[in-house]
């Protein structure tokens, strides 16, 4: 079989309007289906239904060490959650503030604290010429969206298999004190699906800033969510390899249940030195009086420890695993024998990254919503929207069905092979 750079323009011609049948044919099925977000299906909502059950109005509503969860206090969380999450990090408890239902919001909440207050003492972001941080890109929008919000200037850095490009990294980090952080999903990237390698965290670990306020925000989202029970991806723990480095302070570190137990209804942690637990702690007293100590009782209930996690993720992974093999299938089945794509195969997470020929994944995109598949925007994993060879697409396969995710694979493929023949013929 010929690829498509190897037919004559007579051959494209004719694939042309092959291809076109076959996308009328495909919109008249009338597909309504959205992969555009990470967004759990209602089967993995349902496995956690009989936390609801853990308490109710007869429970005992005391931590073990006699806190009343109805009342005020625990800025830190309780120390059961404490424990459950920074046994999820791998960190000791004490590193661990848990708060209330995402990540995100720490996240945001960090930044926004930088901007107005400074890092530990040092001069607010917002009193500085010039902000900027790393964004190792393709990668998580949200992410950017929060620096663009501050009007912070984003740098993109390259991905690689093994995690970002350290050398970029080191070399702009250690020359320019305007850089104070960089976004990373160590485990199992947002979209790709890359676990950083043990190199790169020693590598980052040992990071020797210009900026001495210069943090890594390690968003550690899919920490448990491995596919495969007997290929899972292995993350260097990063608190513990910044000490050795003598970096006690330079990390941030967060995680949530907003996928392992309710999207929206789970609890979220950071895991960082006392040093900066201690600072933060200072705005968190005058923020808030405490968070929904009520839900992390449940969770810690529910859960009792990590192996109880464990166990719960091992379902999850059950629902999405065929979910994630039925894209892949069709990609392999569709597209391998043409040489116009790539694509991640990943071994967790929630997300396959698409690389088209360049100058395609923005039509490629509209194709798919014309026919009734929502994606991700094209552009959304790079800062500020702009994909510079306009090629990536997030591929998001966990709240379709595999029925209808083969549908919208098969959909998508097809589009893929559209546009990539029209892109030739140009």
């Amino acid at each position: 079989m010929k690829t498509y750079v190897q037919m004559s323009r007579e051959e494209l011609v004719n694939e042309k309007a092959l291809l076109e049948k076959q996308f009328e044919d495909a919109k008249a099925l009338g597909l309504k289906l959205d992969m555009s977000r990470g967004k759990p299906t209602p089967s993995q909502l349902d496995i956690s239904m009989d936390m609801l059950d853990v308490l109710n109005a007869s429970s005992d509503m005391k931590t073990e060490g006699g806190v009343d969860c109805r009342n005020y206090g625990g800025l830190e969380g309780i120390p059961e959650a404490r424990k459950l999450m920074a046994d999820m990090l791998e960190v000791p408890m004490e590193n661990v503030i848990v708060y209330g239902n995402a990540s995100l919001n720490i996240m945001y909440d960090t930044v926004s604290r930088s901007m107005t207050h400074g890092v530990c003492g040092s001069t607010p972001w917002c009193k500085l010429d010039k902000v900027k941080f790393l964004c190792p890109a393709p990668g998580y929008d949200r992410h950017f969206a929060i620096t663009q919000h501050f009007g912070i200037e984003m740098i993109t850095v390259p991905m690689t298999e093994n995690g970002p490009d350290m050398d970029m990294i080191e070399e702009l980090v250690e020359k320019d004190d305007s850089i104070k952080g960089i976004w990373c999903v160590p485990k199992y990237s947002n979209p790709q699906g890359y676990t950083y390698s043990d190199d790169t965290v020693r590598r980052f670990a040992s990071l020797k800033p210009a900026a001495k306020d210069f943090r890594i925000f390690w968003d550690n989202a899919y920490v448990v969510h491995d596919l495969y029970d007997d290929k899972k991806a292995s993350l260097l723990e990063i608190l513990s390899e910044c000490e050795k480095a003598g970096n006690h302070d330079m990390v941030y570190e967060f995680c949530s249940t907003s996928k392992v137990t309710f999207a929206g209804g789970g609890i979220a942690a950071m895991a960082t030195s006392l040093t900066n637990i201690e600072y933060i702690k200072k705005q968190m007293t005058i923020q808030t009086i405490g968070y929904d100590k009520i839900n992390q009782l449940r969770h810690a209930r529910y859960f009792k420890n990590i192996d109880g996690i464990k166990a719960h993720m091992k379902k999850h992974a059950d629902i999405m695993r065929p979910k994630f093999e039925a894209v892949l299938q069709v990609l392999d089945s569709e597209l391998s024998d043409l040489e116009i794509a790539s694509w991640t195969k990943p071994l967790g997470g929630y997300f396959i990254s698409f690389e088209a020929m360049e100058g395609c994944a923005k039509a490629i995109v509209a194709k798919c919503k014309e026919a009734g598949v929502v994606m991700t925007g094209a552009g959304a994993t790079y800062p500020y929207g702009k994909d510079p060879k306009d090629t990536n697409i997030r591929i998001a396969p966990s709240f379709p069905t595999p029925e209808e995710m083969e549908k919208a694979a098969k959909l998508f493929a097809l589009c893929v092979k559209l546009v990539t023949v029209e892109k030739l013929l140009g």
